[in-house]
């Protein structure tokens, strides 16, 4: 079987969780349509604050419903849209994705991959003690980040749970993900 959505989520107003939806609609070049973070330029509050003319490679925030099997072993009940994802997906490997992946959701969306999510302290207010789940150290002593991949809208399309992922690796040498 292979990989699939299996949750979208948007929210308009500033909110950590995101609600669940039968359907989102993704605007190319913009991100989930009538999402807060969706927008040419950054929308993140802390990007925001550093340089609000940045280009926002944050548009859409996908993450592997994998990780909530992992987080719950360890005690942490996290369902679909509660870390602020748009799109949770199942059987596809989000954070081994090269940067420039572009990934085929539904019929027409496409959202090209642009790095790591670097979540923050609000995960901590959601579940305390959630934020070491999601962040720890390799064994390099590399920071290793498991919260989910952002990307940026490169085609529109409607995309529901139950749709297809397919990914599309880049041409060339791949670059690993680091955090945007």
């Amino acid at each position: 079987m292979g990989a699939t959505v299996t949750a979208v989520s948007s929210n308009g107003t500033y909110s950590f969780t995101k609600p669940n939806r039968e359907r989102v609609t993704l605007l190319a070049g913009l991100g989930v349509e009538g999402d807060v973070h969706a927008g040419v330029t950054v929308k993140h509050r802390s990007r925001v604050a550093q340089d609000p003319t940045a280009p926002n490679l944050r548009q859409v925030h996908l993450m592997h419903e994998e990780l909530f099997a992992e987080v719950g072993r360890a005690g942490f009940a996290v369902a679909p849209g509660e870390l602020g994802e748009n799109i949770t997906t199942r059987g596809i490997d989000l954070l081994g994705l090269p940067v420039g992946t572009l990934l085929r959701l539904g019929a027409e969306a496409v959202v090209e991959v642009t790095g790591l999510r670097n979540p923050c302290l609000q995960i901590d207010a959601f579940r305390d003690g959630l934020l070491k789940q999601v962040v720890g150290r390799g064994e390099d002593g590399t920071v290793v980040r498991r919260a989910g991949i952002m990307g940026v809208v490169v085609h529109g399309g409607t995309v529901r749970p139950g749709d297809p992922v397919e990914a599309e690796l880049p041409d060339g040498p791949h670059v690993p993900l680091d955090r945007v």
